[in-house]
């Protein structure tokens, strides 16, 4: 892999991985759900090893059907998960390119998430693959797949009340 943090491509799908982190933070689900390609998919899988996701349990499995609804009981009306969400700060780092083509980039990365509700703070600690359409033609950059990898996965995860 000769590409490197300072690929032109590379800093583009980290410049969009960091405003996906800050749209959460801020709660702008909305916003948030169009950085994603149409045919993108969001998981969250038990199984930290698992790639065929189709055949396994996830904690989150969503295609844009899914995120939009997962958006609206987040957005919409009175639901616990939106009003009595956690404030959240994350940071995602340890950027690692895996791929890297012309047309879409390929990084891993980690992701720390504190979130603190009730008086208490939470931490929520993940590895992230992270698939980058990039736009071509004045097009925007879009995530084409976000796999979230929680360390503690196979454990009993509470109910989150935000996005990882």
């Amino acid at each position: 892999m000769t590409e490197t943090l300072t690929d032109a491509r590379v800093v583009r799908a980290i410049e969009l991985i960091w405003r996906e982190a800050a749209l959460l933070d801020a709660k702008d689900y909305e916003a948030w759900q169009r950085l994603y390609t149409e045919d993108a998919l969001y998981v969250i899988p038990i199984d930290r090893d698992a790639e065929d996701f189709d055949d396994v349990l996830n904690m989150v499995h969503d295609d844009a059907r899914m995120r939009a609804l997962r958006v609206r009981r987040m957005t919409e009306g009175y639901a616990i998960a939106a009003v009595d969400s956690a404030i959240t700060v994350r940071t995602v780092s340890r950027f690692v390119p895996a791929d890297v083509g012309d047309g879409s980039v390929s990084i891993k990365a980690s992701q720390i998430i504190v979130a603190y509700k009730r008086g208490r703070h939470d931490l929520w600690a993940a590895d992230v693959d992270y698939v980058v359409r990039l736009g071509a033609g004045g097009e925007e950059d879009r995530l084409a797949r976000k796999v979230v990898r929680l360390v503690d996965a196979d454990e009993a995860v509470p109910a989150a009340g935000f996005l990882l």
